[in-house]
């Protein structure tokens, strides 16, 4: 009797070793298969946070401003075209920042009780804008935006024409922002924005001799279109 039993005992015990190293094999095959992707699954890479946009970009101006001391004085503004290049970095999904860098210029006109003055001049701008956005994340491949921040003007190239001298001062500006991106890949898109700085320089010009100061009111809005490039 105590035969049997010790041979049943050691027959039990046989038999939970191979139930518990059989749960083990499995156990780790099915970890093993988990780690693996399966054929045909994508892998999808995690996108870099840099972006750039190529863009041509309309600025079109406020035609307002006033010459100091002349009552009914007003100032114009030429409207142009030009080539700009915008740099964004994703901090997340939805938050990034935007550097815009291009250059235009501006003719600048009498109006109102100085219009006889015609063409004051002409000068150059350089406005890098760095703005914070907010991008919308789950309309598929449209990602509109929203965004806002500061504006740095430089004016270079300054030249009078009917004026002795001009001389427009470099100044802060703020921005708004609205725009999207649409997506054709992971890569490659189409970009639509419109930004309204807010930029009122200041300026000095001197006419038949006399030094005066004035403030052109430019507030442009930049309309752009162009191409998106996500690294």
């Amino acid at each position: 009797m105590a035969r049997n039993q010790m041979r049943a005992a050691r027959g039990v015990t046989a038999a939970v070793v191979l139930i518990v190293m059989g749960q083990q094999a499995v156990a780790a095959d099915l970890a093993q298969a988990a780690s693996v992707p399966q054929a045909g699954a994508s892998v999808t890479e995690a996108p870099s946070p840099w972006q750039i946009r190529l863009r041509a970009l309309g600025v079109v101006t406020e035609d307002s401003g006033y010459v100091n001391a002349v009552p009914g004085s007003d100032l114009s503004y030429s409207k142009t075209v030009t080539p700009e290049l915008d740099i964004s970095y994703f901090f997340t999904d939805n938050i990034a920042a935007e550097l815009i860098l291009g250059t235009t210029y501006a003719n600048i006109g009498g109006q109102g009780t100085i219009g006889g003055l015609g063409n004051i001049g002409k000068v150059w701008l350089l406005p890098p804008t760095l703005t914070l956005q907010y991008h919308f994340t789950d309309l598929g491949a449209f990602k509109p935006y929203v965004g806002a921040g500061v504006n740095y003007t430089i004016f270079y190239n300054q030249g009078a024409s009917s004026a002795d001298a001009l001389k427009v001062k470099n100044t802060f500006g703020t921005a708004l922002q609205v725009g999207f991106d649409y997506m054709v890949d992971q890569h490659w898109g189409v970009n639509f924005d419109v930004k309204k700085l807010f930029l009122k320089p200041d300026f000095d010009v001197t006419v038949d001799g006399a030094k005066l100061t004035g403030k052109a009111e430019l507030d442009p809005w930049l309309i752009g279109a162009g191409v998106t490039y996500r690294f």
